[in-house]
């Protein structure tokens, strides 16, 4: 198993304000790894971590290491732009652009220098395909992205992330938005997607990682309590908080 994404020693301070402590987390390519635990305990920020949003907060302050592919992502050297084409994000809201599912796909490789129609025709094709909702809009794709289904938006929304060929996908709470029907395509579309990429996933449906996840982080009061394969963390967690979180005994 080859290691994507290395956390190690990971503070985030907003303000005086410590947010973070001491995150360390070994990320394996093709896994799909799940944050757990109950809000505001650090899930998504650490999360954000991985492609740099937390840059656009104003008295967020980092210290610690976060390597993808072996290289530190912080270092002065680094080029945020390549960073966000290697790691996508899908938010737990659906977030489409207010323009034509078309639209919606070409935004990215666009940005990144692509200007051929039919190179970009076949980006939205494939694209569309990968996230599992070409069958459904390939006879619309000039219909406005924000008259779809919130399940399908989110779909979009996933092939958006796809556009541009990432290595990484962050997804944060993607389906917590959604009805039951809608999760569970978005569900299986993961588990497909894990064949090609990294996938890490914030979730507050602890079914949900303990169905699709290979690994699952349960955070705390902005630590990791425990880190493991998920079937471990879920049946035999060793450490007690743990154990009284997946049980329901509080969050």
């Amino acid at each position: 198993m080859k290691e994507k994404i290395n956390i190690k020693d990971l503070d985030l301070y907003y303000g005086e304000f410590q947010a973070l402590k001491k995150i360390n987390l070994d990320i394996y390519e093709n896994q799909i790894t799940a944050f757990i635990g109950p809000s505001g305990c650090g899930k998504s920020t650490t999360l954000k971590c991985i492609n740099r949003m937390n840059d656009l907060v104003a008295n967020c302050n980092i210290n610690g290491l976060i390597s993808l592919d072996g290289e530190d992502v912080y270092s002065k050297t680094y080029d945020v732009n390549s960073l966000r084409k290697k790691v996508g994000m899908v938010f737990q809201q659906p977030n489409p652009f207010p323009m034509s599912i078309y639209s919606n796909i070409v935004y990215g490789p666009k940005t990144h220098g692509i200007k051929d129609k039919s190179e970009l025709d076949e980006i939205v094709e494939k694209s569309l395909k990968k996230a599992a909702i070409w069958d459904e809009v390939k006879d619309n794709l000039g219909k406005n992205a924000l008259s779809l289904s919130g399940g399908q938006q989110q779909r979009i929304c996933i092939a958006r992330a796809l556009s541009v060929e990432p290595e990484v996908i962050l997804m944060d709470e993607p389906t917590s938005a959604l009805d039951p029907i809608s999760t569970g395509k978005i569900e299986e579309l993961v588990t497909e997607l894990k064949k090609n990429y990294t996938i890490v996933m914030v979730t507050h449906n602890m079914q949900q990682a303990s169905r699709i996840s290979d690994k699952t982080a349960f955070f705390l009061n902005g630590e990791v309590i425990e880190y493991d394969d998920t079937f471990k963390i879920f049946s035999i967690p060793q450490n007690e908080k743990t154990e009284n979180y997946i049980t329901g005994r509080f969050g």
